[in-house]
């Protein structure tokens, strides 16, 4: 899995760096067929907007509609009101719900409460975290896999990796988001890169989340312990820049 969201590539799970007319990566190797809502394919944004004066991700430019393709061609769009926009590298595809069919997860920004978390289905916004409470303040996207082994997946985020520089691991329970880890001092974005860095990994029996250390001068494996039912880290040598990350990405570190 590759250690960053750039524009202009479509990679399977990382997410992508910005760009409007992507179709979202797959979060998930591999999903179940569907048997009843209507299969969602791909994922982009659309209708650029500067009206949201952030530009954490590199210039004044987010999206004000999520567009979805379904398996049989047909489209479907979702437009923020004027309060909001998708503040967002690109739309990712994963089975949250456990169905077989994939979700969109994507994040939207309030111009006065700042980012949230949003999984969205054919039919529009499932279910979204709340706001992180204030304008220009983010959050970023790291992987969704089943960290705790459970049998039910997560997803992983890092709550203002400016700021906080929190890992927060949420599950889906009923229409509600549920905090079930956190970690402090830890990021994968840099204020002005328009990608994300790190990911998750499987190169044992249990995914592992690749992240920086909050000063960037190491890169980390978070995993869950179950004998302590919390997330723990484990140096995975210095980060000398996104490719240090692929590398781990790639179970090479």
């Amino acid at each position: 899995m590759p250690g960053r969201a750039r524009r202009g590539a479509i990679r399977l799970w990382s997410g992508h760096a910005r760009s409007a007319g992507l179709a979202a990566g797959i979060w998930l190797l591999a999903l179940t067929p569907a048997l009843a809502a209507p299969l969602i394919t791909a994922a982009a944004y659309a209708d650029p907007t500067d009206r949201y004066d952030h530009g954490v991700l590199g210039d004044s430019i987010e999206h004000a509609t999520l567009v979805l393709t379904l398996e049989d061609g047909s489209e479907r769009r979702f437009s923020l009101p004027d309060t909001m926009v998708f503040e967002d590298t690109a739309p990712r595809l994963a089975d949250i719900t456990g169905d077989g069919t994939p979700e969109v997860i994507a994040v939207e920004s309030s111009l006065t409460e700042g980012a949230r978390l949003a999984i969205y289905t054919a039919d529009g916004r499932f279910v979204a975290t709340a706001f992180i409470g204030q304008p220009h303040r983010w959050l970023a996207p790291v992987g969704a896999a089943d960290f705790d082994g459970d049998g039910r997946i997560e997803i992983a985020y890092v709550d203002r990796p400016h700021l906080l520089e929190t890992l927060r691991l949420v599950r889906l329970e009923g229409r509600e988001l549920r905090e079930i880890a956190a970690l402090r001092g830890v990021t994968n974005h840099r204020i002005g890169w328009n990608y994300i860095v790190g990911g998750v990994r499987t190169c044992t029996t249990r995914p592992e989340i690749i992240l920086a250390t909050g000063d960037w001068s190491t890169n980390l494996s978070v995993y869950w312990r179950p004998d302590q039912s919390r997330l723990d880290t484990r140096a995975e040598g210095r980060f000398t820049g996104a490719a240090s990350m692929d590398k781990l990405l790639h179970c090479e570190g």
